[in-house]
C-alpha cells in the first residue's frame, strides 16, 4: 500500500518508479547471459576490425571498463575523453606504458550546453560503493537517484568540445569503434555525431539513463543511417549495415 501511494506521488510529477525486482532480475540474467559486450568486442579485435577507437567517458580506465583489456592486448590507436581531472590523471597512469593513445581532459558537449559536472566529493567516496566513482553526470539528480546524499555532491567546472571539433582536431576521417558512457548524455552525443559527420563506425552506447525523447531521436537517426541495433545489458550495440556480417557472439 505504501509503495502504491509513493508511486502515485512520484508519477504525478512526471516520473516513474521501476520495480526493484525488474532491475535485480535484469542484472542477474545479464551476469549469466551467453551474449555480452565482452564477446562482441573480443570477436571484433580478434578479427582485426578495430584499429582506431574513440572512448567518450573513459573514467579511470579500470572501474567497470569493458574495453581496457582489449586496448592493452591489441594496441589500437585510441582517443580517450574524460572530463573529471582525478579520473583523467588515473587514466593516463593506467595506460602509461602504451603508445598511440591520445587523451582529452574535456566533456563532449552539444551546442556548448555543458560547462560543469556533478560528482561525489572525494572526502565522502568511502561511504559509497565503488561504482559511484563512475556516475559523474551533468544532471545532479542522476547522483541522487543512485543514493548519493545531496550534501556529498560537488560541482566541477569542465572544459568542453563538440565531437566534430574533437575529430577535426586530430584530422580524423574514419575510425572503427565509438564507445559512449556519459551517464545520461549518451543519446545526445550519438545524434550530434551522426548528423554532423559522415563517419559511420560501430557504436556502443549506454541507454538506461537517457531521457525518452533523446533516446527516441537517437534510435530514429541510427535507423535512418541503416544501422543494425540490438541491446546487451545497459548498452545499445549499433553496427552499420555494411558491417552486420561482423556480428558474432561465439
Amino acid at each position: 500500500m505504501r509503495y502504491k501511494f509513493i508511486k502515485k506521488i512520484v508519477e504525478a510529477f512526471g516520473f516513474k518508479l521501476i520495480d526493484k525486482n525488474i532491475i535485480k532480475n535484469e542484472r542477474l540474467i545479464s551476469k549469466h547471459s551467453f551474449v555480452s559486450v565482452d564477446k562482441v568486442l573480443k570477436n571484433l579485435f580478434l578479427n582485426n576490425d578495430v584499429k582506431f577507437l574513440v572512448q567518450i567517458g573513459a573514467n579511470d580506465g579500470q572501474r567497470f571498463d569493458t574495453i581496457n583489456k582489449f586496448i592493452k592486448n591489441f594496441n589500437p590507436s585510441v582517443i580517450f575523453v574524460e572530463p573529471i581531472k582525478s579520473n583523467f590523471d588515473n587514466l593516463k597512469k593506467f595506460y602509461s606504458n602504451q603508445k598511440n593513445l591520445f587523451y582529452e581532459n574535456v566533456a563532449i558537449s552539444v551546442n556548448n550546453e555543458i560547462n560543469e559536472l556533478y560528482k561525489v566529493n572525494e572526502n565522502y567516496l568511502h561511504l559509497y560503493d565503488e561504482h559511484i566513482v563512475g556516475i559523474t553526470s551533468f544532471d545532479k539528480n542522476h547522483l541522487i537517484k543512485h543514493g548519493v546524499k545531496n550534501k556529498h555532491i560537488v560541482k566541477e567546472n569542465v572544459k568542453t568540445i563538440s565531437i566534430t571539433s574533437l575529430l577535426k582536431k586530430y584530422s580524423i576521417q574514419n575510425f572503427d569503434l565509438l564507445l559512449i558512457d556519459t551517464e545520461g548524455y549518451d543519446s545526445l552525443i550519438v545524434k550530434d555525431f551522426l548528423i554532423n559527420t559522415k563517419i559511420r563506425p560501430i557504436i556502443i552506447f549506454e541507454y538506461i539513463h537517457s531521457k525518452k525523447e533523446y533516446f527516441s531521436e537517437a534510435i530514429k537517426i541510427l535507423i535512418s543511417n541503416k544501422y543494425v541495433l540490438f541491446r546487451i545489458n545497459e548498452n545499445v550495440i549499433c553496427f552499420p549495415e555494411n558491417k552486420k556480417n561482423k556480428i558474432n557472439f561465439i
